[in-house]
């Protein structure tokens, strides 16, 4: 029997979660290391599985199949495609760097006490969530991916409330109540896509007979299962709401913005670089797949939806007062994007949506980062309060910036790449969407530029004064993700190798082929 690489992948961070838990109370710093050293375990195992994932191989690779609750056709089933394998190791690189962003955020206001246990605690739950999404990104059973799906929602729930931002303008008991306003809205909005989405997976159990994804799919395909065309677009719909809360989408997106203000930066990190893939990702691996008729049935109004999440979020984010509520607009705005590629249903749409995922991911960690350094240091998060910084700490707002310039799509940059492939594959078959969608590019240039400005430049302020500069543990955390977003924008083929023949598999899917370019014959 070989090695099972994906179990391995996720239940290491799980079982180090557990440990770090259980670090002595006065052990702070044992458990801190102890996370650190997890998270990179996890990270050698999603390399090894990167390397030897085989792009022209089988669809899923390094699978594993077990039974577990046999009487209702569930089982333990792991794989990863192109799309999958990417997003794990996404994951598994960000994760080392979030709980480095985040050595001091835990620690104990009164160290008297050994009962008190923020520190374990705190990187406990990281890691749980990184089980936990790592294996939503490997679940080839519906069961056991819905299972993840929601239960990641319970240590996001607790690192938002119970470990918020501590930098206020209201004081401790107004960010208190706030961070638990957040929490809750958090958890309610996924809660309810989740019980929508559970009963779409009791009814494709209903029609299929099983949970399984590849056996469904392969079904549908030789014929052998038919799915009523009503039956379908309300499987859809169950599955869809869910991923739409979660990505987030317009009108579904309010959450978004109070959980990244109220949680701490590196936490901030983990919703919108990591947690908020796996609904994009799941629209990809389990809507198209599975209903791709109902998918092309709601593609026009998702479509439109994508479009409004593009501008309505860049619109927002130009005109916010907080540093990290910008950041979690600009996010809506990126998922607009991401969706408006799945859904153009062409293959550089749907390979820009992937590769914008990963992209994302890491452009959104350097600039909230380095965002969360900047706001530790002055203690406030409104734009206002800062001025001048790039005169007294250079080298922070240099990173600052290269993190913008990423967010607003600099060609040379990691982005630029999974944007320009989205905004072709859309125009290729919508041209009139592409056109609406482009402006979304001038407001991202608009906001990012107005905030550099604002914080960076002009008179220093006295407040800022004395800021010091990045120090060796922020540096050890924002330079490898600055490196990571100039060499997949200067050379994206590693990652676009991995992901173009899965795209091409979902293309078959849903029965679609790319536009045939009109070319004017020559007269």
């Amino acid at each position: 029997m070989s090695f099972p690489l994906l179990t391995a992948t996720a239940a290491l961070p799980a079982l180090g979660a557990i440990a770090t838990a259980a670090v002595p109370a006065a052990q702070r710093v044992a458990a801190k290391w102890l996370a650190l050293l997890v998270s990179l375990g996890t990270l050698v195992f999603a390399a090894i599985t990167l390397v030897r994932f085989d792009p022209g191989g089988d669809r899923y690779q390094l699978t594993e199949s077990h039974a577990w609750i046999a009487d209702f056709g569930v089982r333990y089933e792991l794989g990863v495609d192109g799309i999958g394998v990417a997003l794990v190791a996404l994951t598994a690189l960000l994760m080392p760097f979030v709980i480095l962003a985040g050595w001091h955020d835990a620690d104990p206001q009164e160290t008297g006490n050994k009962r008190w246990r923020p520190t374990q605690g705190f990187f406990a739950l990281i890691l749980a969530v990184e089980a936990m999404v790592i294996i939503s990104f490997e679940a080839t059973d519906v069961f056991l991916f819905y299972i993840f799906f929601e239960a990641m929602l319970i240590p996001m729930y607790f690192l938002i409330g119970g470990f918020g931002d501590k930098a206020h303008e209201h004081g401790d008991e107004v960010a208190a109540t706030q961070r638990s306003y957040a929490a809750v809205k958090f958890l309610l909005y996924n809660l309810v896509g989740g019980l929508i989405m559970l009963a779409a997976v009791i009814g494709l159990y209903v029609v299929a007979g099983n949970f399984s994804l590849q056996e469904i799919v392969q079904a549908r395909t030789n014929g052998s299962l038919h799915m009523a065309t009503s039956t379908e677009r309300w499987l859809f719909l169950g599955f869809f709401f869910a991923f739409a809360v979660k990505a987030p989408l317009w009108p579904l997106h309010t959450w978004l913005p109070n959980a990244m203000g109220e949680a701490t930066a590196p936490v901030a990190v983990l919703i919108t670089a990591v947690v908020d893939k796996v609904g994009t990702f799941a629209m990809l691996r389990f809507c198209l797949q599975l209903f791709p008729e109902a998918s092309k049935w709601a593609t026009p109004v998702i479509l439109v939806l994508a479009l409004i999440s593009i501008i309505y979020g860049a619109l927002l984010a130009v005109g916010q007062r907080d540093i990290k509520r910008l950041v979690a607009y600009a996010s809506i705005s990126h998922f607009g994007f991401i969706i408006l590629g799945i859904f153009a249903m062409t293959s550089q749409g749907q390979s820009g949506a992937t590769l914008y995922m990963v992209n994302h991911g890491i452009s959104t960690a350097a600039l909230m980062l380095v965002a969360g350094f900047l706001i530790s240091r002055r203690g406030s998060r409104l734009i206002a309060d800062y001025g001048g910084v790039q005169k007294v700490a250079p080298v922070l707002a240099g990173t600052f910036l290269i993190g913008g310039l990423a967010t607003l799509s600099l060609p040379g940059l990691a982005p630029f790449v999974s944007e320009f492939l989205v905004l072709v594959g859309t125009f290729t078959r919508y041209p009139a969407v592409g056109i609406i969608a482009t402006f979304g590019i001038v407001l991202a240039a608009l906001y990012t530029l107005v905030l550099y400005q604002r914080t960076m430049t002009g008179p220093v302020k006295t407040e800022v004064a004395e800021m010091p500069d990045l120090r060796v543990r922020e540096l050890l955390v924002v330079a490898p993700l600055i490196a990571l977003l100039i060499f997949l924008g200067v050379y994206p083929k590693p990652l676009t190798d991995i992901v173009n023949p899965a795209v091409q598999q979902t293309m078959s899917d849903v029965h679609k082929t790319d536009p045939q370019p009109e070319v004017e014959a020559a007269k």
